[in-house]
Order: structure tokens, then sequence, then C-alpha cells
């Protein structure tokens, strides 16, 4: 362990967050009231689809939180934007979600940490947080089914709330509801009808349900 202090929490800035392929770019919004209650980290969606920090569900999803009083730290993935390395096929992207956890508990120690993500993002994320103990809650957006194994998920008791598009090409409603079925409480999923996987047109009735996602959430 360093001896050195933390480093200076900014209210809102692009940060770059040190990796052993080089930085992650990375966004860090404090919560709405600047006194939060929790920190999370969020994760994108696939770099090899465009995916990036500033994809719209992924920013609605970090506004649903600020607004609920967290502190939230989005980043690039290896390769994405200004962040060096290069796609490493979800698991050199596990560890870049290590170390934007890792610089999230040196920004905020001893408050309470989550981990978030969309699509790509969710199967990362969720898989870090579903394995790392300081980690307490989990809030998955999009899950992608018909993708990627979130299997992890089905023997993790940390309390975890779902999003999903009810069109969702990768997971629609009837999928969604086996895959939360067999996950252990505490849980909730929460449904956008009518949407699919981007939620275009959606974004509004999106950041509504993540709201209530994080409300359960808080609960817990």
């Amino acid at each position: 362990m360093s001896d050195a202090a933390p480093p200076t929490i900014p209210a809102y800035g692009r940060i770059r967050i040190p990796v052993s392929h080089g930085a992650l770019e990375a966004v860090l919004k404090e919560s709405a009231d600047g006194s939060p209650r929790a920190a999370a980290v969020l994760c994108h969606p696939h770099p090899l689809h465009g995916g990036t920090m500033n994809n719209n569900v992924v920013y609605r999803a970090g506004k649903a939180m600020n607004d609920a009083g967290l502190a939230v730290l989005r980043f690039n993935f290896r390769g994405v934007g200004q962040s060096t390395g290069t796609h490493a096929h979800g698991v050199g992207e596990e560890d870049d979600a290590v170390a934007a956890l890792d610089y999230l508990q040196t920004l905020y120690p001893g408050l309470p940490l989550w981990m978030a993500g969309f699509s790509f993002g969710a199967r990362v994320g969720l898989t870090v947080g579903a394995r790392d103990d300081r980690v307490s809650k989990l809030l998955g957006v999009g899950l992608a089914l018909k993708m990627f194994d979130y299997t992890v998920l089905a023997t993790c008791r940390k309390p975890k709330a779902i999003v999903q598009a009810s069109e969702d090409e990768y997971g629609g409603r009837a999928e969604i509801e086996v895959a939360v079925a067999a996950m252990p409480p505490p849980k909730a999923l929460f449904i956008v009808d009518g949407a699919t996987h981007l939620y275009p047109k959606h974004l509004d009735e999106f950041e509504r349900a993540a709201a209530a996602a994080v409300g359960f959430l808080q609960t817990q």
C-alpha cells in the first residue's frame, strides 16, 4: 500500500486512470448534492460496435445514479477514445474495470461501491462486480443474453437490478424474465415496454426505469 495522498476529487471532469497498458480515459461526475452515499463504476457497450462511455444509454444510466446521490465513474475500455491498448475480447476489459474500481476506491475510501454496465459493459462489469468483494451492488442494463455469458449472476447473492427493453434484439422480455428468475435474491427486473436494445425514442422511459432500479438497490 502506498502512503501517497489520494487524488483530488473533481466535481466533474475528464481524468486518466493509470493501467498496465498506459491509461484509461474517464469522466467522473459527483453526486447531484456533492455528498455521495455510494460510488459506481459504469461500463460501456461493445468497443467493436461503436460503444464508448458517451453512449446515450450509459449517459442516462449515469444521470439516474447521480440524481440518486451516487458519484459515477464512466471510462473508455482499452483502445477506445483516448484509452491506450487494444480490444481484448472481454478478458482485458475486465482488468480495465478492476482498475477503474481501484481508482474509485482511492477517491472514496469507505463508501459503498457499485458496479454497473450496459450490454457488453454489463457482461464485463457485472462479472467483475459479482466476484470482487469490494462491490456491494450491481446494476445491469440491456443484458445481451444471445451474445454473452452472464451465468456468474446465477450464483451471486449481492443485490442486483436489471433494466431491459421489452423488444431487445439480444434478449427480450421472455428471455430476461427466465434469466432473472434463475438469479438468487435480492433482485429486481425493470422492463421498458416497446423499446429495443439501444432504446431509440425511449431514452426518457429508460432513465425513469434506471432511476427505479437505483432506488430498489438503495433499499437493499
